[in-house]
């Protein structure tokens, strides 16, 4: 199969993920750009246009509405129409529910057309595990979701997984060869001129604002009820902490309980999002104005072996960190000396742990540089020529 070389096309493609999501834009997306003769298009959700994207990438929106909306069941049309407008060299498929017409774009010129599959999450034991759908329903959608992927993986020139885990996880990558496979983890990949800290800052007294941070998706899973629940606790020691929880949620049942528990939370926290999702760059603004980023995860097997894409965030910002008892993740912020181990599930000694934090001098050597893009950056070009 020949390389691919210059000019070349590339399609970057989700549904539910925004033209501007971290992983397809500003990680692949924009490490892909920096090869000359290159142009990459990334479709997706629609979002506000990037002012930092580089003048070969490209958006193109395939969703307007809500991840439950008719206008889904269009994004399929905008899609195909996509291929055939762009005629890409390459195709990196973001989200399963784009394989299928992959698929079929693929082997109707086999010899020319050639696409990857990022592997973002098990999509089959989240469904199965979660409890979003009944039983039946799971259990359907669970065994099509992995028959797709398992078909698609047999014809696409490679698979990329977000997670270590997912290399023993995912049964259908048994049947093919180590070559074909790569991980790359969702690691912060800084904007155009940004420039990192090289230390924390430290932590106000227990007298003065503590701001406490709970960013990305939010749900119950991922455990926002517990860090308010933590933060109202934490309010008997150190009066003037303040969580602010940013991103999205997907489930309305979930945000309803979450605004009520809000208004009876006595002001100790401000949602920013909610209904829809937020722009990452406000995110990040949130990440450098904070004092205490919160990881509240509850066990469960379709998170406990993933390393979080905020926790890279954190860290790269060296913004100290509080996890839960997830030996994965220590594995990671111990080293760096990048926060405390917290049973956001249990009772905890809050005076004792508000003594640690005013005393506690975190990330000694800076942040690690483990929690950077630039490796993985360089995976992915050695990825992409040895299957080219």
């Amino acid at each position: 199969m020949p390389h691919l070389q210059a000019p070349t096309v590339v399609l970057l493609a989700s549904v539910l993920k925004p033209t501007d999501d971290t992983r397809m834009h500003e990680k692949f997306g924009r490490t892909l750009a920096q090869r000359p003769g290159w142009q990459v298009h990334v479709a997706g959700r629609a979002a506000p246009p990037s002012a930092e994207a580089p003048p070969n990438l490209h958006a193109h929106p395939l969703l307007n509405g809500s991840r439950l909306s008719l206008a889904r069941l269009g994004a399929q049309a905008r899609y195909w129409r996509l291929l055939g407008r762009l005629q890409p060299d390459l195709v990196v498929v973001h989200a399963p529910e784009l394989l299928p017409l992959t698929v079929l774009w693929q082997w109707l010129r086999p010899a020319r057309r050639r696409f990857i599959y990022d592997v973002r999450e098990n999509y089959a034991l989240n469904v199965t595990t979660q409890q979003v759908y009944g039983g039946l329903t799971r259990r359907g959608l669970a065994t099509a979701l992995r028959w797709v992927e398992a078909r698609a993986a047999g014809r696409a020139s490679g698979l990329v997984l977000a997670e270590q885990s997912y290399a023993t996880e995912l049964p259908f990558l048994a049947r093919l060869p180590a070559g074909r496979v790569v991980v790359l983890e969702n690691k912060y990949q800084p904007a155009s001129g940004e420039v990192l800290p090289t230390s924390a800052q430290p932590l106000p007294g227990p007298t003065e604002p503590l701001r406490l941070l709970y960013s990305g998706t939010i749900s119950e899973l991922n455990g926002v009820f517990e860090a308010l629940d933590f933060t109202v606790r934490l309010r008997q020691y150190w009066p003037q902490a303040h969580l602010t929880i940013i991103g999205y949620c997907q489930q309305p049942d979930q945000l309803r309980r979450l605004e009520q528990a809000l208004a009876a939370a006595g002001g100790a926290a401000t949602l920013v999002g909610g209904a829809a999702p937020v722009p990452h760059q406000r995110i990040l603004a949130e990440i450098r104005r904070s004092h205490l980023g919160l990881l509240p995860y509850r066990p469960h097997p379709s998170t406990w072996r993933c390393l979080p894409t905020k926790l890279y965030e954190y860290l790269a910002h060296a913004l100290p960190v509080l996890i839960p008892p997830n030996a994965l993740w220590q594995q990671l912020v111990a080293p760096a000396g990048a926060g405390l181990v917290v049973r956001f599930d249990a009772p905890a000694d809050l005076a004792g742990l508000t003594e640690q934090l005013s005393r506690g001098r975190f990330y000694a050597q800076g942040p690690p540089a483990e929690a950077l893009w630039a490796a993985e950056s360089r995976k992915l070009w050695a990825f992409l020529d040895s299957i080219g």
